[in-house]
Order: C-alpha cells, then sequence, then structure tokens
C-alpha cells in the first residue's frame, strides 16, 4: 500500500515542502550536524512547523517531527492530512521510531507523510523527478500499537 496524496492539493502540497525547508534552517543541531525540518498540514489548512533542537544531555534532544506535533496539540490542532520532512540528505530519509509512534498517536494510518530530499529545488528546476518519497504511518510502522488498542477488553488483573 502507498499513500496516496490524492486529497492533498498540489498547492498544499507546495505550501508543506517549503514550510519544511524553512523550519529545517531553524534546527539546533550543534551536536550532530544533522539538520531536520517538519511541517504538518492540519486539517483546517494551518501549517505548523517544527525543527530538531538538540541538547547536551542527548536525552533532551527533540526530534523536528516531534516538535511539529507538541506545538500544534499544545495549541489545540489535533488533527492532520499531511506531514513533510527534509534533511539535508539528496535522497529522502524517514522519521524514526519514537516519532513516527508520535505520528501514530495523531494521524490516520493512510494520512501522506512525504520524505523530502534536500536537493527537491534543484531537481525542480532541471526537469528531474522530485525525488520525494510518498508513504504512510502504515507503511513505516506496519503491526503498530495506537489508542484504540487501549479500549480492547481485557481480562480482568488479579
Amino acid at each position: 500500500m502507498s499513500a496516496s496524496t490524492w486529497s492533498l492539493s498540489i498547492t498544499d502540497r507546495e505550501r508543506l515542502i517549503k514550510a519544511a525547508f524553512e523550519a529545517k534552517e531553524f534546527a539546533y543541531s550543534r551536536y550532530s550536524k544533522f539538520r531536520v525540518g517538519a511541517a504538518l498540514l492540519s486539517t483546517d489548512g494551518q501549517i505548523i512547523k517544527g525543527a530538531n533542537i538538540e541538547n547536551a544531555s542527548y536525552g533532551g534532544t527533540i526530534c523536528a517531527e516531534r516538535t511539529a506535533f507538541v506545538k500544534a496539540v499544545s495549541e489545540g490542532t489535533r488533527s492532520f492530512s499531511a506531514l513533510a520532512v527534509v534533511t539535508d540528505v539528496a535522497s529522502p530519509l524517514s522519521p524514526c521510531g519514537m516519532c513516527r509512534q508520535v505520528i501514530r498517536e495523531f494521524c490516520a494510518q493512510d494520512m501522506p507523510i512525504l520524505l523530502v530530499p534536500s536537493d527537491y529545488d534543484s531537481r525542480i528546476a532541471k526537469g528531474e523527478k522530485d525525488g520525494i518519497l510518498e508513504t504512510s504511518i502504515a507503511e513505516l510502522l506496519p503491526h503498530s500499537f495506537g489508542p484504540e488498542e487501549l479500549e480492547l477488553p481485557r481480562e480482568p488483573s488479579a
């Protein structure tokens, strides 16, 4: 199964990709030197950006995807229609496992996730394929555990 962007207009797709690149510019990656930008499109059309923010205590680091979700959810936005992620690498890279689980918490299994290569703009300028990997959380996190599993009937505890 491949995610479909048929529900994502060309205008929204471009806005989302541009916002992910903008977000990457604010990454605080002084330790890994690995910048990541993410942009979430809410169902009401707003775009929420996030960048990775590192910390000398590595456990205190937060990825770009989770930054975007934390910003959105803490402001009351909990319904999303697409996500774009970009790094400084010229191939599409996937969110880490922890980010995948956060995406799973808030997004439909088939919501489009656009993994954008860093050279997207130059590919477009040359008339080449854009290099974006269109996927979904169902593809990135198969057999996942989500909020609905917490509602399943359980054996009484002893």
